[in-house]
């Protein structure tokens, strides 16, 4: 029997099975997919040990995701970690800053502050909404304090993200987001943008910032 034949006959059984009220009916389904629900763990990977922040970073800065991280105390401490970023890779102090207003808050003295992020900027610093551990996400919801262009113009993208805010699975952030208000966009961003569409060669920042750089807040 060929391997046509052999999905076929499978259909068939199936379909026979389904019209004569045997384990494939619906309600067999449904209690199968509640079995499911009921124990999270058996359907997804296990995150291996550490903290979940730990977790997270070994994540992003995987050769995979290709993200660069750096840790600050305190948010009161993100200006300082943004200007060894940028005294490192030899950029001026000039950034589109996230209408956010933990970020708005802080104290940026030196820097020369723009609102709006362009086609052309060369840096932008916002903040995520939580972290993915699983996988090195972050995740953007847009607002009035989160514009999505945020998350796609600029060519170095310095996100902010809370400690306390790194989340183990997907799964735990549709559960934390369960009654809240529901944003226009959700963003998943891992990692910076790249691309192996153009003659099977990974061009970074296609359609997308070019280089990522998540600032890690370890007090919540």
């Amino acid at each position: 029997m060929s391997a046509r034949e052999l999905i076929l006959s499978a259909l068939r059984q199936g379909n026979t099975a389904t019209a004569a009220g045997e384990p494939n009916d619906a309600g067999a389904i449904a209690a199968a997919a509640d079995a499911l629900i009921a124990d999270l763990s058996l359907g997804r990977p296990r995150l291996g040990e550490g903290s979940l922040p730990m977790l997270f970073e070994r994540q992003i800065t995987s050769p995979k995701v290709a993200a660069s991280l750096d840790k600050a105390a305190s948010l009161a401490d993100v200006p300082r970690a943004v200007d060894i970023y940028l005294t490192t890779h030899g950029l001026a102090r000039e950034i589109a800053l996230q209408p956010e207003p933990a970020l708005t808050a802080m104290d940026w003295s030196g820097y020369h502050l723009h609102e709006e992020v362009k086609s052309d900027t060369i840096v932008a610093v916002g903040k995520a909404l939580w972290g993915i551990a699983e996988t090195g996400t972050l995740v953007f919801h847009s607002g009035p304090h989160s514009p999505t262009l945020f998350d796609f113009f600029p060519l170095h993208h310095l996100v902010v993200i809370e400690a306390s805010r790194i989340l183990g699975y997907l799964e735990d952030y549709v559960a934390a987001s369960m009654g809240q208000p529901v944003p226009r966009n959700v963003n998943f961003v891992t990692g910076a943008s790249g691309t192996t569409d153009i003659e099977g060669t990974l061009v970074r920042g296609a359609h997308g910032p070019r280089f990522l750089h998540v600032i890690l807040v370890e007090d919540s």
